[in-house]
């Protein structure tokens, strides 16, 4: 009996946190789908003579700006999305980075696997910008039970790509430790017929609300403390599972031109798998939330201390991070900074996370972690895991109070600042940022330009700064 309140508890806690979920996908379906019919009905009711005089303009501007951002005379700045995100040309004409993309004239924005693996969504960022057909990898796709190709670009979005014509790199939330796989790749020499691949391929990388060492959120959304590329029979995890296997395996062309969760090369459609196919990727018997090939178990701090473990901080690379948070102490409790400051959608993660406490019956996640230094949030993401990669060695980084501290940049450093916002007000509503988004993108965008550049020789500094 004295877990039956607990259970219903619980059980209430998931229904509405599914609600709130559910409702909000739904709002930004609609809006691009509402979007899109209003475009579309325009056009149709628009004079023919109307359509002769702004159709030509729209198609030179749209010209001009891709052969801006082809000619390789000045590195595009190339915007990484998160979980459950999409790039350019998905959900009709609504912008992930709630259109930040604008301000510059050389701005690429990638549509990657919303919810395929780190490593997946690096392989599928190297060949969308130098072109050809995604190649995941030989011995990965054997060990996970996948295709090896993906998607096939006849053209790489920035084909000049090289050593000699590197580029800047923002990622949001997961986007951030994509960029970070994808460096050690190119540094690995990881993609094959592409020898000549180096670190030198990425000028800068900014982390805006970066995963860089996972979040205890996973343990909330269902995710295991003690089995962490497991989930929980009953949670807010195996919902969204199942609606991505029913979602994928329906295979509806015009829903999935709208939105793809990427996971194509794991060929779920009803043609290929039939009901016993549907059947087994239900039960997790098959597809990539049996293996373990997608995003949630990157994000748990055991995920990200592993993948950390091979990724490195490049000397030559100027790195930059934005670290959200939502809380405040109040007589030493770690409660929500504000109730209408915060999205619907993460405020209760907001609480629940603050009061978080790792089990005392399931090893740490790795050597000194503390709940207490886990606490502050801003509903996905702990603000620890998003200053600098610190899980599980730290890397050199420097916490930034005013911007004279960074001027110059170093390479090599994790230059970091703690800003008061949840961890989408940056993105999807622009509204909703207000005059903080303009400077908060206006900063990221002339730093890329004015003082991220390449020297031909790093300056010397202790291999470990930390502040």
């Amino acid at each position: 009996m004295p877990r039956l309140p607990l259970g219903i508890f619980g059980l209430t806690e998931l229904f509405l946190s599914s609600t709130v979920h559910l409702l909000f996908g739904f709002y930004i379906f609609s809006a691009a789908v509402a979007w899109d019919l209003s475009q579309a009905l325009t056009a149709f009711f628009r004079p023919s003579k109307a359509d002769a005089a702004v159709i030509p303009v729209d198609e030179s501007e749209e010209n001009q700006s891709a052969r801006a951002a082809l000619d390789g005379s000045i590195p595009p700045i190339v915007l990484v999305h998160g979980i459950f995100g999409f790039g350019k040309g998905k959900l009709g004409g609504l912008s992930y980075f709630a259109g930040a993309e604008k301000k510059d004239d050389h701005v690429l924005v990638p549509d990657l696997g919303s919810l395929t693996s780190i490593h997946d969504r690096a392989r599928e960022l190297f060949y969308y910008l130098k072109g050809g057909q995604v190649d995941y990898g030989e011995e990965h796709s054997k060990v996970y039970g996948h295709s090896q190709y993906g998607r096939i670009y006849e053209q790489g979005h920035y084909p000049f790509w090289d050593e000699h014509h590197p580029l800047h790199f923002v990622g949001h939330s997961a986007g951030a430790q994509v960029i970070r796989v994808l460096q050690q790749m190119l540094a690995d020499k990881a993609f094959k017929g592409y020898e000549d691949t180096s670190e030198e391929w990425i000028l800068s990388v900014t982390s805006l609300s970066g995963a860089l060492n996972g979040t205890t959120r996973t343990n909330l959304d269902g995710m295991q403390p003690e089995h962490w590329m497991l989930m929980k029979p009953i949670s807010l995890l195996q919902i969204c599972r199942v609606g991505v296997i029913i979602y994928d395996w329906m295979n509806i062309s015009w829903l999935k031109n709208y939105y793809n969760f990427g996971f194509d090369h794991f060929e779920m459609e009803w043609r290929k798998t039939g009901i016993s196919g549907l059947i087994d990727l239900v039960l997790g018997n098959i597809g990539p939330f049996a293996t373990g090939d997608w995003i949630l178990p990157d994000l748990t701090i055991q995920g990200s201390a592993k993948l950390n473990c091979n990724l490195r901080t490049f000397p030559n690379t100027y790195y930059f991070s934005y670290a959200t948070k939502m809380t405040k102490k109040f007589m030493g409790v770690t409660i929500p900074s504000s109730i209408f400051g915060i999205h619907p959608m993460l405020l209760i993660r907001v609480l629940q996370m603050s009061q978080w406490k790792h089990p005392a019956d399931v090893p740490l996640p790795y050597k000194g972690y503390r709940d207490e230094d886990w606490e502050d949030n801003d509903g996905a993401l702990n603000t620890i895991s998003m200053t600098h990669p610190r899980v599980p060695l730290e890397h050199p980084s420097h916490l930034v109070l005013d911007d004279s501290e960074c001027r110059p940049m170093r390479p090599g450093i994790w230059y970091y600042k703690i800003i008061e916002a949840d961890h989408i007000f940056f993105i999807i509503n622009r509204e909703r940022g207000g005059v903080k988004f303009d400077l908060l993108y206006d900063d990221i965008f002339q730093r890329c330009r004015k003082h991220a550049f390449r020297i031909t020789s790093p300056p010397l500094f202790p291999d470990h700064i930390s502040s």
